[in-house]
């Protein structure tokens, strides 16, 4: 009896990269701008995008985010606070400030790729930056 197998783990890739970036927009206007996260892999993964807690307050300004998405946009907003990992699981976007992250979970398969939808709105004035996660398993 022959027995085989192979070990592998996921690949994948984001375009466009780091940072996101809307420019300076009038208030009251939208803007949305699409990103694609591919399967280069020969594996299923699963996806979820979230946002980023405000640990740069509690563990001071040597503290490194690991990658991830910046968002950036020439407006000021609000950012929520981190939201409960079950409830991120089972809601199809992801409010940020005045970002809108359209889908937030899902799955892809082998040589598979996912558009993501990041929409902007311009609601306050000021500058707005919030810090995504894409956690990808299997990695």
């Amino acid at each position: 009896v022959m027995v085989s197998a192979r070990g592998v783990y996921s690949k994948y890739s984001i375009q466009p990269a780091s940072p996101m970036d809307f420019g300076a927009m009038i208030k009251g206007t939208q803007k949305t701008q699409v990103l694609t996260l591919e399967n280069k892999g020969a594996l299923t993964f699963k996806f979820l995008i979230h946002q980023a807690p405000p640990l740069r307050r509690v563990l001071g300004p040597s503290w490194r985010p690991r990658p991830g998405i910046l968002l950036a946009g020439g407006v000021q907003g609000m950012a929520n606070s981190h939201q409960p990992v079950l409830a991120l699981f089972l809601q199809a976007q992801l409010t940020a400030g005045m970002f809108t992250v359209s889908p937030c979970s899902g799955s892809i398969g082998p040589w598979g790729n996912q558009k993501i939808t990041v929409d902007c709105n311009a609601e306050e004035e000021g500058k707005c930056e919030e810090q995504l996660y894409i956690d990808i398993s299997n990695r």
